[in-house]
């Protein structure tokens, strides 16, 4: 069973994912930035950490990429042995916002409104499921 995180400011689209992914493993939920490191963190300090985390990059208090980043920086100082696969969502299609989720560590791309064929499709192709 994978440990998923779920960092969506849309309700609808917070529980399309949670009714998707609770097939694969435990999910939890968060609807902004904030919540979303501190679950991270919180899971890190339980020794419990995320398999996957699948971040809305329009979140209140802190934007996805800022919470991507954020993650990144904790592994590295941490020396977390088996990072995150983290799946941006977002309705932008703006090229930038894509490709600067990708510098900055993402492993896959999810746009809105979410394809679930494609959602799992990503999730074996990081040999998630």
């Amino acid at each position: 069973m994978l440990k998923i995180l779920i960092a969506e400011d849309d309700m609808i689209s917070r529980k399309l994912l949670w009714k998707v992914l609770a097939e694969y493993g435990e999910c939890d939920l968060v609807v902004n930035g904030i919540e979303a490191i501190d679950a991270y963190m919180i899971a890190l300090k339980e020794k419990e950490p995320y398999d996957l985390i699948c971040l809305d990059i329009m979140m209140p208090k802190v934007d996805g990429i800022k919470v991507l980043k954020t993650i990144r920086d904790i592994e590295i100082q941490f020396n977390v042995e088996k990072e995150a696969k983290i799946i941006m969502a977002t309705a932008l299609s703006e090229r930038e916002v894509v490709d600067d989720s990708f510098e900055k560590g993402a492993n896959a791309y999810a746009a809105k409104p979410i394809d679930i064929d494609k959602l799992l499709e990503v999730m074996k192709n990081l040999e998630l499921i």
